[in-house]
């Protein structure tokens, strides 16, 4: 295989810092409404289920996005659709500090989740076109870490913005940022059809083999993702890891605050506590992946272990928080399941790339994303449903801790052996 070009480390190092860049304003953004949960419940009028629903109307309209954008990603390139994506969700967020009632906060929310969505498949096809399979690994660890750092931000930054400013200005603040990082993206990624490659550097993307020519993804074979076992482990198994992801994600201020008691500026920064945790375990996580694979692990294999092994231990922490009396234990117990939960996300996002055809990588990414945010969407509901009838986060935790489990074994029986390409005269069984 030819060495890397000094051109290729650029475009891999460029876009793996605006990717990063990008994913933690997006969580940033989408914690906007966490950090102001009791500020915004006392003006609006709002009830603990109330905020649940509205938590969830970003999840929901997530959710069901992803499956056409996937498919719109891989045809149309991340350069066009991650920047019109940050662009829309940009716009929503500002919009949000304007609203004036539930059904006004509602619908931003969903546009945000609309908005949001190409975001993650977008990632995976960029490292699926700038990266070659033994990189791929650390790359998702990197761009995933994004998620867990832009949230451990997102606590001291808002908290800051909020009471400085009001929770009004903070959503317009970081919707006019979202807009001119959008601008900056499309200024400077360059899809891999975009740029001319020499022979060498399509044989180094090719890891070696003579790269052949890459034909945009049809209908047909975006649904064909459909017809095998492993395409529903991945979104059986991404949907325990999401739930249990948002039930910190979107009420873990409030936890610390209802539960073990503590005020809002000191929220701000034992909040980030737990994510900083998380960041360790995306970048350890992906970097376990690559390991495997050069220890002679089948690349399925060095992804599927990590999840499966991650996702149950995070969900056994989740339980012991539950339990503990103490409100520094609570908190290791935390940041030791956000640390085991981003190595399973980490783990999952690298699947993608081995899994699937050639052309489909963002398209499984979407699929598996969908399935976990079905699960994320449940999630912060629920969450405070059971809140507002128990009066207590423990019975939320414990059921996050089942469903976490439950998915773990559905991922380790589900997955097996990577997504074949359609083929046009073939009557492939369900398998």
């Amino acid at each position: 295989m030819p060495p890397k070009s000094p051109r290729l480390r650029r475009v891999q190092i460029t876009s793996l810092v605006l990717l990063v860049l990008i994913g933690v304003i997006n969580y940033i953004d989408r914690a906007t409404l966490a950090i102001a949960n009791p500020l915004i419940r006392e003006e609006l009028g709002l009830s603990v289920a109330d905020m649940g629903l509205l938590l969830s109307a970003f999840l929901g309209a997530y959710a069901l996005a992803q499956l056409p954008a996937g498919l719109v990603v891989d045809r149309f390139g991340p350069r066009l659709v991650l920047s019109l994506s940050l662009a829309i969700w940009s716009l929503a967020q500002m919009v949000g500090g304007f609203v004036r009632g539930f059904g006004q906060f509602f619908t931003t929310r969903a546009a945000l989740g609309i908005g949001e969505a190409p975001q993650f498949p977008a990632n995976v096809r960029v490292v699926c076109d700038w990266f070659g399979k033994g990189e791929r690994g650390f790359a998702t660890g990197v761009w995933n870490c994004s998620s867990t750092l832009g949230t451990a931000i997102s606590a001291p930054l808002l908290t800051f913005l909020m009471l400085s400013f009001g929770w009004r200005a903070m959503f317009i603040i970081m919707g006019a940022v979202g807009l001119v990082v959008a601008a900056t993206f499309y200024a400077l990624y360059r899809n891999p059809a975009q740029v001319d490659l020499t022979e060498d550097e399509k044989r180094y993307l090719a890891d070696g083999e003579t790269p052949a020519p890459r034909q945009p993804i049809t209908l047909r074979e975006w649904a064909h993702l459909f017809r095998f076992r492993t395409t529903w482990g991945m979104i059986f198994g991404f949907s325990g890891t999401v739930y249990l992801l948002w039930i910190y994600n979107a009420w873990l201020p409030s936890y610390l605050q209802m539960e073990r008691h503590f005020t809002i500026a000191k929220t701000g920064w034992v909040a980030a506590i737990p994510f900083v945790f998380g960041v360790f375990g995306s970048l350890c996580g992906g970097h376990l992946c690559d390991y495997l694979v050069r220890r002679g692990v089948s690349p399925m294999l060095s992804r599927k272990g990590p999840m499966v092994i991650a996702l149950l231990g995070g969900s056994v922490f989740t339980a012991l928080a539950a339990i503990t009396p103490g409100n520094v234990l609570a908190i290791g117990f935390i940041a030791v399941a956000m640390f085991l939960l981003y190595i399973a996300s980490s783990a999952a996002w690298a699947m993608a790339p081995v899994a699937a055809p050639g052309n489909s990588t963002a398209s499984l990414g979407a699929v598996q994303n969908f399935g976990g945010y079905c699960g994320g969407t449940l999630a912060p509901a629920l969450t405070g449903f059971i809140v507002q009838r128990t009066t207590s986060f423990a019975p939320a935790l414990h059921t996050g801790a089942a469903i976490g489990i439950v998915a773990a074994l559905l991922y380790l029986v589900l997955v097996r052996e990577p997504v074949t390409p359609r083929k046009p005269s073939a009557n492939s069984s369900l398998i």
